[in-house]
């Protein structure tokens, strides 16, 4: 890999890369270093202690100004890399079942559960959690189930404008998932490619109208590996109808596009690691994670062409506190 020997002034890449163990190795360190990386997902492997994962990001910070996005999946409930040492977050669907007892007692407690994971996240030196989930609570997928605050959306928006608040205080902003929702289809993205049947009308009307309802309070998104057949062929990651004609323009989302991984079973239709990041960027994701593959991380690396996107850098930078 071409790339820079020291940590000078080097822009943001658009790809979000993943490491192996508690430390980095100088491979690892190399790889950081490449133009086309702009961030970092941490993952349950990577932490042994708040000590060690403190020290870890203090590195990677350290690897270039402007300085690599951390970023984590800390959704809580069955999703919540970091245990030992941070408060155990319940899951979304226990906010909405408190929800249906007491509205504004959840309003309070989603507040609260936001400022902490924040708080605590910004502590270690993590940028952002990609959370909270907007899928609606429909019941058969097991891959989202209690992740999801509620099957109707007016209470998921709502639940999830609480949490943003607390995020916010805590320090830290906010990526909603998985536009436009995943929560209807059986499968799990992760090991097929699921498939929702249903007409536009029916997806604006619920999966997809916490996106418009959270508005500019919501500042990065992630499509789903879902396909959505009465609307595009292409899984709505790789779909311009849905990123630009839709989110970006029916919806009027100016935030940052994250694509969702894609080693998942769910993005390999598009091709190779290099046909996948295309498809993505093409259909309107400003940067694309590739995780548990160093391999297909460093064939991208080297075989990726890109060209900065307008608004590219403003869109990362509000994911940025400091």
């Amino acid at each position: 890999m071409n790339v820079p020997k020291t940590s000078s002034k080097l822009s943001r890449g658009p790809v979000i890369v993943d490491i192996e163990g508690t430390a980095l190795t100088d491979a690892e360190r190399l790889r950081l270093r490449h133009p086309l990386v702009g961030g970092v997902i941490i993952f349950a492997r990577n932490f042994e202690s708040r000590a060690q994962l403190k020290q870890l990001c203090k590195e990677i910070r350290r690897l270039r100004k402007p300085r690599l996005l951390i970023c984590v999946d800390h959704e809580g409930g069955r999703v919540q890399r970091f245990l030992k040492g941070f408060t155990r977050i319940p899951s979304m669907r226990e906010l909405g079942r408190q929800w249906d007892e007491d509205v504004l007692g959840a309003c309070r407690r989603a507040t609260e559960i936001g400022r902490t994971i924040g708080e605590e996240l910004r502590a270690v030196g993590v940028d952002l959690s990609f959370t909270p989930v907007l899928d609606l609570d429909w019941g058969p997928s097991s891959v989202i189930g209690d992740r999801a605050f509620h099957s109707d959306p007016r209470v998921v928006a709502m639940l999830a404008r609480c949490l943003n608040h607390g995020l916010l205080l805590g320090g830290m902003g906010n990526c909603g998932k998985h536009f436009p929702g995943h929560g209807f289809a059986h499968g799990d993205s992760h090991f097929e490619l699921p498939i929702d049947e249903r007409e536009l009308d029916a997806i604006l009307a619920d999966d997809a109208a916490p996106y418009h309802w959270l508005g500019d309070t919501l500042l990065s998104v992630m499509p789903a590996h879902v396909i959505y057949p009465k609307v595009d062929e292409k899984p709505a990651g790789f779909s311009k109808r849905w990123l630009q004609e839709i989110l970006r323009g029916r919806l009027g989302f100016k935030g940052l596009i994250f694509s969702d991984d894609l080693t998942m079973e769910g993005a390999s239709g598009a091709g190779d690691i290099v046909a996948r990041a295309c498809a993505a960027f093409e259909a309107g994701c400003d940067m694309v994670l590739v995780c548990n593959r160093p391999d297909l991380a460093d064939e991208l690396l080297a075989r990726l062409p890109w060209s900065r996107p307008k608004g590219f850098d403003k869109r990362l930078g509000a994911l940025f506190r400091d």
